[in-house]
């Protein structure tokens, strides 16, 4: 018997190794029509540290892989630039697994993953890691979405210039009343309340979020509330929502839509929808990113965007804004890294690993044009006379109080 048992376990371990090297041999060739090679010299090659990196990445895809470079199989020096690679060549496609496919299909059909109880798991799991580690990273904006770097390279300046055209595309006048669904840390609602004279009203479902807003609204007509956007009673005049769409899931689109129509008080009422896109519908996200970064998320196609507003909302414009995000994810990494002496004895390097490729692996995305950012400003009932997007001063200079032609100080 001990016999047999050392001849099953031998041929047990030829097979495996034959598996491995047939994994390897695979990934090999897919890397390369990409330009991207195991164990070469340039920033975007990949160095292998543990051959399991080949069979888990071609049994898993993306979990695989992320997961991978979380426990140190692999290195790459310059993750966006090789995922960029990757995803021009189409690599990534040929390597997606049918199980996870079908098992997040049959989920986001048969469940409904943002229902009251479970849209707050994001929150626990993500914006509450902690105020310090997100003011680290983002800047004194606190802005976590893209930032537009038309006219600048600084991000602080590009998240104060995407602020301003955000009040702009809203066209706020003094005492409007504006909800901003999913406010974040508040950047935007003290934005319109010091600049533009609104009474704001954001919700988050963030209790730390919460907290940070509440503070740097002090003394302003911000009121910051911990409440899911299908609790507000209340109606106004706009209502934004920056990069809490992503959150919603396929199954409350169009719930999400009506409750920000009926938050309108009157038509012409403008409601700007601020979403990462996807080019194409799907109803699962990449399961890398659900499981580690953003639970229960789904990123909307433009379709699906235009059905969930079907018969409830006027188009009155529509902008992608992709190139921008690539710009600020790599800003946000070059942050984190910068500060990560202060936050290594809180969260570990593995952390840091799984961070970085989040940011990178997303900044990559975007320059391939695998993912876009979109505005969509729509008006309930549509605005009378047409809608004019709004123009911004290619400098930032004093409020000089004249109407609509006011040049505004575009400081964080």
């Amino acid at each position: 018997r001990t016999a047999g048992r050392s001849w099953f376990h031998a041929r047990a371990d030829r097979a495996g190794e034959a598996a491995m090297s047939r994994a390897e041999h695979i990934l090999t060739e897919l890397f390369a029509s990409a330009d991207v090679h195991c164990d070469g010299r340039r920033a975007w090659d990949i160095a292998v540290k543990d051959p399991r990196f080949f069979a888990r990445t071609l049994a898993q895809g993306s979990l695989g892989f992320g997961e991978s470079y979380m426990d140190g199989w692999w290195e790459c020096a310059a993750i966006d630039a090789m995922v960029f690679r990757l995803i021009r060549a189409g690599v990534p496609s040929q390597v997606k697994t049918r199980l996870h496919a079908a098992a997040a299909w049959a989920a986001s059909f048969l469940v409904n993953l943002q229902t009251r109880r479970r849209a707050t798991l994001v929150g626990r799991h993500h914006y509450d890691l902690g105020n310090d580690f997100f003011a680290a990273m983002l800047g004194p904006a606190m802005q976590y979405s893209c930032a537009w770097f038309h006219g600048t390279d600084d991000l602080d300046e590009a998240q104060a210039r995407k602020l301003e055209r955000l009040c702009r595309k809203l066209d706020l006048r003094p005492g409007m009343r504006l909800l901003d669904i999913g406010c974040g840390w508040g950047a935007l609602a003290r934005h319109a309340a010091q600049h533009h004279g609104c009474r704001v009203v954001g919700i988050t479902i963030s209790d730390q979020q919460a907290r940070y807003a509440r503070d740097a609204c002090r003394g302003l007509p911000v009121e910051i509330r911990l409440q899911d956007y299908r609790d507000v009673p209340d109606t106004f005049d706009r209502v934004i929502s920056v990069g809490m769409m992503e959150h919603v899931g396929p199954k409350n689109h169009r719930h999400f839509m009506a409750a920000a129509t009926g938050r309108l008080s009157n038509d012409g009422g403008i409601f700007l929808c601020h979403t990462i896109g996807n080019p194409s519908s799907r109803r699962w996200t990449d399961p890398w990113i659900a499981r580690h970064i953003f639970p229960n998320s789904l990123v909307p196609s433009p379709a699906q965007v235009m059905r969930a507003a079907d018969g409830l909302l006027v188009l009155e414009d529509a902008e992608n804004l992709g190139t921008h995000y690539d710009r600020t994810l790599v800003a946000w990494e070059h942050n984190v890294r910068a500060a990560w002496p202060r936050f290594r004895p809180r969260y570990g390097d593995r952390f840091l690993r799984m961070w970085r490729y989040y940011l990178l692996s997303c900044a990559g995305a975007f320059r391939a044009r695998d993912i876009q950012l979109y505005q969509f400003v729509f008006a309930k009932g549509g605005v009378a006379g047409g809608y004019t997007r709004p123009h911004l001063p290619a400098e930032a200079v004093e409020a000089n109080g004249h109407g609509d032609d006011a040049e505004i100080t575009l400081t964080p």
